[in-house]
């Protein structure tokens, strides 16, 4: 399994209109083949941002690779443009390979 990770740091003022854009979008992720789940999260609150995190679920590194090949990735972000000042920063990207999962039975 392989998991996907953006960091936001939204700016003050900013958290609705940075939310709103998340949930009303077609993310199209259950069209793609090794997709498993997504969430977007809400973290604690810095100095002078809140703190976003994107994170996927997948199969590989090589599905999630594949998804920007895919229709579905093409749809998804057909038009999408980030609001200038919305982010304090460029959001970060990590990845990273599950090495051991626990579950509830």
């Amino acid at each position: 399994m392989f998991i996907a990770m953006n960091r936001f740091k939204v700016a003050p003022g900013r958290e609705d209109e940075f939310e709103k854009m998340w949930l009303k979008r077609d993310t199209h992720l259950k069209e793609v083949l090794g997709f498993h789940e997504f969430h977007l999260l809400k973290g604690p609150e810095g100095e002078d941002y809140q703190l976003y995190s994107s994170h996927s679920t997948w199969d590989s590194k090589e599905a999630f690779d594949a998804r920007i090949q895919s229709e579905a990735f093409r749809r998804a972000h057909h038009g999408a443009k980030t609001k200038e000042g919305m982010y304090i920063a460029s959001p970060t990207f990590e990845s990273f390979e599950v090495l051991q999962t626990v579950t509830k039975a």
